[in-house]
């Protein structure tokens, strides 16, 4: 495994590249954003605005939300800067973490705005979580989706053209549909939310009443674009300016095992093992991410950034691990016999982290 000469990303990452430095293309596209006339996109998209306000009955946008600090800065620039009256869409966690719940209501205070928030049916949802992590090491593939298409559905419904995502997540970080674009049509095809077949609902055991949500709505009409295209894209900046509007940070009797902040994906606790499965995949995991965009920012060295990555990268939080669980209904035996199915050849999952349980397998990992 051959890590960016510039950040700590490895060469595993799906869909990421090097150039012939050994440099990857997420550090190339942020040191070209020097290049880039960033008041000249901002005016594209005050003329965007200016375009769509007042266009429809009841909004101006649409902009799908979590809560947490990216969701804060999307609401600020749309209602603020751009002065557009946005309505939030939201896909709700299966467990919300106390302070995810707050900064989400936090957000609605704050920016006076309404929400239309759908819940997934538990119990496909757990069917799907379990297909996914099974046969693919990827459990949240079907939240993730409903993330992307819910607020597309909803925009066709008002018709209300603009979709306003946050960042561009292929182009930003490594991926396919990496083209440097506002357009976010393409989104759905980055691989963070993969489509499922009609033979891969029927063998997760969902019926076809349950799939439509999934699949989006003719794109015609609709301009779903990403704010990364209109302002640099700073994980750091959003967090800063989102406490300034009530954010809050994970307390630190919370804080968690594998991460080096406490600030970002913060809404829920059993995703978190979607994130982790990285690691048995393509032995990186958050703590590689999050370092690697603080060696862009700036923010800290490349010898401090491996440090971190390898002293953290890793742990999997015994609370995100049994949340988990509880939800999908897999005992700590069964999780961690998954995990191992998918567990690449060059990965060491470190024994030191591995507590062996009475019935003689893999076990919960200690705190």
């Amino acid at each position: 495994m051959k890590r960016c000469t510039k950040c700590v990303m490895p060469d595993t990452r799906p869909g990421l590249t090097f150039n012939e430095d050994g440099v990857c293309q997420a550090c190339v596209r942020h040191e070209n954003r020097k290049n880039v006339d960033w008041e000249k996109r901002w005016e594209e998209l005050n003329q965007l605005c200016l375009i769509h306000k007042g266009s429809t009955r009841w909004y101006d946008c649409i902009i799908p939300v979590s809560g947490g600090k990216d969701s804060h800065f999307q609401v600020k620039t749309m209602k603020e800067d751009m002065g557009m009256n946005p309505l939030l869409v939201n896909v709700s966690n299966f467990s919300w973490t106390d302070v995810g719940k707050q900064n989400y209501n936090n957000m609605l205070e704050q920016f006076d705005c309404e929400c239309i928030s759908l819940d997934l049916s538990p119990a496909t949802a757990k069917k799907m979580f379990r297909y996914s992590f099974e046969k693919y090491g990827a459990p949240t593939w079907y939240w993730d989706r409903a993330v992307y298409t819910y607020p597309l559905w909803i925009a066709k419904a008002l018709a209300i053209p603009i979709v306003v995502y946050g960042e561009n997540i292929s182009y930003e970080y490594g991926g396919p549909e990496a083209e440097d674009s506002s357009s976010a049509k393409n989104q759905l095809l980055n691989d963070v939310a993969c489509e499922y077949s009609d033979e891969q609902f029927a063998e997760a055991g969902v019926p076809p009443e349950r799939r439509n949500i999934l699949n989006p709505p003719p794109l015609d009409g609709l301009e779903p674009v990403y704010l990364s295209y209109y302002a640099p894209w700073s994980g750091l900046r959003n967090r800063i300016l989102s406490e300034a509007y009530g954010f809050r940070q994970l307390p630190e009797w919370e804080a968690r095992d594998g991460y080096i902040e406490q600030y970002d994906q913060i809404d829920a606790i059993g995703y978190l093992v979607h994130c982790w499965m990285k690691y048995p995949k393509y032995g990186h995991a958050r703590a590689t991410d999050v370092a690697s965009y603080w060696i862009r920012d700036g923010i800290i060295s490349r010898e401090r950034a491996m440090e971190l990555v390898e002293k953290h990268d890793h742990k999997l939080d015994a609370r995100v691990m049994h949340d988990f669980c509880d939800f999908c209904g897999y005992t700590i035996d069964e999780f961690w016999n998954i995990v191992y199915k998918h567990k690449a050849d060059y990965v060491d999952l470190k024994n030191d982290n591995l507590l062996h349980t009475s019935e003689g397998n893999f076990g919960t990992i200690a705190r």
